[in-house]
């Protein structure tokens, strides 16, 4: 039995106990916060876990996974993208080329050094990095270019076990709405606009 399979055994009372033990040396605002908060914490303890695995690697939620890597820039690196972005001013057009990318975030850290690039998406982790390669490779190499050992998009394969290499899977992880596809919420938002604009002409 593994460690998650061990904890999805544990009973909501069990969990309570853990997080008493896991809070007895904790400073004095947590020590509140576990008193004060305790019906809403009974109430998510006792919930069904919602926690999957997005294939190789990284987490899922009904139809939504995540992914977040840091990469090591380049010389040049990290200059070069951040123009790039600016230049861009928020159009990924790319991303929407492709469909099943939800948000996407890039964080210079470390002094320009690495950067935090994270996202959500629909489906698995392989399937996802083959729908890159075979719809925007261009734009892809773009920017991942500028990051130590990028084997280029053309190469799929390669590209999903070297982005695989510096993904580090997220230890919890929160989806508003882990059953609806990009595809989906772009659809719900078209009807929810024209909902709203036939209400405004009858009202």
């Amino acid at each position: 039995m593994t460690t998650n399979e061990a904890k999805t055994n544990m009973t909501a009372e069990q969990k309570l106990q853990k997080l008493r033990e896991l809070y007895a040396d904790a400073p004095e605002i947590g020590k509140a916060a576990l008193k004060n908060g305790l019906a809403m914490l009974t109430k998510e303890l006792a919930a069904p876990g919602h926690a999957q695995t997005a294939g190789r690697i990284g987490a899922r939620q009904g139809k939504v996974s995540e992914l977040t890597v840091f990469l090591p820039f380049v010389p040049g690196g990290a200059k070069r993208l951040r123009g790039f972005l600016e230049l861009l001013e928020g159009n990924f057009k790319a991303a929407d080329a492709v469909g099943t990318v939800h948000d996407m975030r890039f964080v210079f850290v470390d002094d320009d050094t690495k950067i935090l690039f994270a996202t959500a998406y629909d489906g698995d982790f392989d399937p996802y990095i083959e729908d890159f390669a075979a719809k925007i490779p261009n734009a892809m190499d773009l920017w991942l270019c500028n990051f130590e050992g990028y084997p280029g998009m053309r190469n799929p394969k390669a590209a999903a076990d070297w982005i695989a290499a510096h993904q580090i899977a997220a230890e919890a992880w929160y989806v508003n709405s882990p059953n609806l596809t990009a595809a989906e919420t772009r659809r719900l938002e078209k009807v929810g606009t024209a909902v709203d604009e036939f209400l405004d002409k009858i009202g």
